[in-house]
């Protein structure tokens, strides 16, 4: 009896689909970037945002952005928004949030970083290979900041 109810009220996410929803590469100093002695400069940003399409059904895109520089100049761009959509049955409203913004982003994370690596060797530069990310932490920094941005608001 006892596991029956576990199961009836387990929450279960189920992939439909995983998807690169846009791909963009820019290389505006080729061919002259080819022939730089120093590697350049690489920033990573990220951002993730989910939305839901139907009922218990989510997509959910992670966005990649990479942009190498040498001194002022841009020598590649690589931005790879990685979606999938998501079936989420049996979840409370407390339980979908963290689901969305960790769960989610962390299964559509290895294909992100494929795309990345594709793109830079496309590019002609060595792939640009993506660390494994902890969504666990980053979703506790954002609660913590928006904690922190309550508090400061309350004060004032």
């Amino acid at each position: 009896m006892a596991e029956s109810l576990v199961s009836q009220n387990a929450v279960r996410v189920a992939v439909e689909k995983i998807y690169v929803k846009d791909l963009s590469l820019e290389n505006p100093g080729s061919p002259q970037s080819f022939k730089l002695t120093e590697p350049p400069s690489v920033e990573i940003g990220l951002r993730t945002r989910a939305e839901q399409i139907e009922p218990d059904v989510y997509e959910c895109v992670m966005t990649v952005t990479i942009t190498a520089t040498a001194g002022e100049r841009t020598v590649f761009l690589v931005e790879v928004a990685q979606a999938g959509i998501f079936t989420v049955q049996g979840a409370t409203a407390d339980q979908l949030q963290p689901i969305l913004a960790m769960h989610c982003p962390a299964m559509l994370f290895p294909y992100a970083r494929q795309s990345v690596a594709t793109a830079t060797m496309n590019a002609g530069f060595p792939p640009v290979h993506l660390q494994p990310i902890n969504f666990e932490a980053l979703y506790a920094q954002q609660l913590d900041q928006k904690a922190a941005d309550a508090g400061a608001t309350a004060a004032a």
